[in-house]
């Protein structure tokens, strides 16, 4: 019994090795290209490769790329994330070697589907594109800034605002020196506001019942 349980042992560990070492350079490459286009979303035409580099603060490393065009920077494609309704929204943020925000790319969310999960969707995130921070107050409505968020998804849409804020910050911190001031979450209003719920008819959102959980 003991050298059966040992032969299966040593012949699955085998397999599951060498599905690793078939599947480990594909994956890297789809990682790698999925990244690449993110950038060329998120930042005005530029020269060459991007160029990796990170920032750390309190024992975190923040990574981004820079894109140049004749030899000077043309912006920063700065990966960020915050905590959204079903987890991290993390998002590539584009700013322009000038401050601004040139556009935003989701590169995962798990929200609940036909709700927060509409992050993604131009009626929202395009608000983000060629924004300036200094004329936009970056908040949603309900919190006094600008950004109108996604109907019954505030949790979301604020997840998805801090995520832009916290990349406006990690810039900062490249262009002016010093450390990032980031959070780790979409905080609500100052208020302790009563939760809304994602309303929606569940047959129209093909989601489990535990999906239409309570959001402000």
């Amino acid at each position: 019994m003991v050298l059966s349980l040992g032969t299966i042992c040593l012949v699955s560990s085998a397999l599951l090795a060498g599905v690793y070492a078939l599947t480990k350079e594909p994956i890297e490459k789809a990682a790698a290209a999925k990244t690449t286009a993110s950038i060329k979303m998120v930042l005005p035409e530029f020269e060459g490769e991007p160029e990796a580099a990170s920032i750390e603060s309190n024992g975190k490393k923040y990574e981004y790329y820079v894109a140049r065009k004749g030899g000077e920077p043309v912006g920063y494609a700065i990966l960020a994330s915050s905590t959204g309704f079903g987890g991290p929204v993390s998002l590539m943020v584009g700013v322009t070697s000038d401050g601004i925000i040139y556009n935003t790319a989701v590169l995962s969310q798990s929200e609940t589907p036909g709700l927060g999960a509409k992050c993604t969707e131009e009626s929202f995130s395009g608000q983000f594109r060629n924004l300036d921070p200094a004329k936009t107050r970056l908040s949603v409505k309900k919190d006094g800034g600008d950004i109108d968020a996604i109907t019954a998804s505030t949790i979301t849409s604020r997840a998805y605002v801090a995520a832009v804020n916290n990349a406006l910050a990690i810039y900062k911190a490249i262009v002016w020196g010093g450390a990032p001031d980031v959070t780790t979450g979409a905080s609500a209003s100052s208020k302790d506001e009563p939760a809304e719920c994602e309303a929606a008819p569940a047959d129209s959102l093909h989601v489990q019942p535990e999906a239409n959980a309570q959001e402000e």
